[in-house]
């Protein structure tokens, strides 16, 4: 996913109330949430991020670092339970040199791989390969969030 930097047009923060962008909302925590990305570099390609418009990881509060953590550990085990990779990137690209994309909100990627991937397509060929549509994505990993928090007294209900 790409974006503007500044608050006003924020993929991230615009996400968290555009009606059209909640299919692709996983899950929301208090401080933060899980999303799909909507250009997948493999199916299951996931981001965890902060409600507040934040870009640098020594600006979160001590709950939304929590938040931020807990829920990037979910993904890795939502993924595996879901996909079965043989590997996971997950990443954060800090400013624009480093790759980000939505340089000023603060995200974590999450994305499975497997030997002999098609990840190599955005890199050579400047395309994707999507095996999976996106409400297929959101229809295998939206249970297990819920299951992995169904206990968690402290998130929105």
């Amino acid at each position: 996913m790409t974006g503007t930097s500044d608050m006003h047009g924020c993929l991230f923060c615009d996400a968290q109330t555009n009606p059209e962008s909640q299919a692709l909302i996983l899950f929301r925590a208090r401080t933060a949430f899980v999303i799909l990305n909507l250009y997948p570099y493999n199916a299951g390609h996931m981001m965890v991020v902060p409600n507040r418009h934040v870009g640098k990881l020594a600006d979160l509060s001590a709950d939304e670092q929590t938040d931020l953590m807990t829920l990037t550990r979910q993904g890795e085990i939502a993924l595996t339970e879901a996909y079965d990779p043989q590997g996971l990137n997950i990443g954060i690209n800090l400013g624009r040199p480093a790759g980000a994309g939505v340089v000023d909100h603060l995200h974590v990627h999450l994305v499975p791989r497997w030997t002999g991937d098609t990840n190599f397509m955005s890199v050579v060929g400047n395309v994707r390969v999507l095996p999976e549509e996106l409400d297929q994505t959101a229809h295998r990993l939206k249970p297990i969030f819920s299951r992995l928090n169904e206990t968690r007294p402290d998130l929105p209900r």
